[in-house]
């Protein structure tokens, strides 16, 4: 194990933020490219690009950022810094959450927080505490081998029609 302790990401959460997309804690791709979701073969950007009707692989990462914001979509993560070798949730180490009871502060217009996988879903209570609805979506890790695309990508767009963010801006 590592003795250097790692720092998270900023969230990335506007006033006009309606559904917040809850992460772990960024791979170490991301934490190398200050990126959220910046491992290749993450599945986060591909869905987002269907589901927002945007094809957000070829732009700027600031760019899909503001077209996230301007959709009503945030991103952050439950942990704000861990030890970990690697990139594996089952790694981290000596966790300090981030504050997430600060998400209605932050996003007034919050209408639901979905948890992208099983380790960020572990923090289902302290989010189901914000009193919106609070889902957990299969991961877009490309650790998640065992659901296809398809299958990601319709459990998606369920979250994402049902709370009202869609392909119209």
């Amino acid at each position: 194990m590592t003795t250097d302790r790692l720092q998270g990401l900023p969230p990335v959460i506007a006033r006009g933020t309606q559904l917040v997309v809850l992460g772990s804690f960024p791979g170490a791709a991301s934490l190398a490219a200050r990126q959220y979701y910046a491992h290749p073969r993450n599945q986060f950007w591909p869905l987002m690009s269907a589901l927002l009707g945007v094809d957000l692989l070829p732009l700027p990462y600031a760019r899909r950022l503001t077209v996230l914001r301007e959709r009503g979509v945030g991103l952050w993560d439950v942990y704000a810094s861990c030890r970990r070798q690697g990139s594996l949730d089952s790694a981290i180490e000596d966790a300090t959450p981030n504050d997430l009871a600060s998400l209605r502060r932050r996003a007034p217009r919050l209408r639901a927080v979905a948890h992208n996988g099983g380790e960020s879903a572990r923090f289902m209570r302290a989010t189901a505490a914000l009193g919106v609805p609070v889902i957990r979506l299969p991961s877009t890790s490309p650790a998640n081998a065992s659901w296809s695309f398809e299958r990601k990508l319709a459990a998606w767009r369920a979250v994402f029609d049902e709370f009202g963010v869609s392909i119209e801006a």
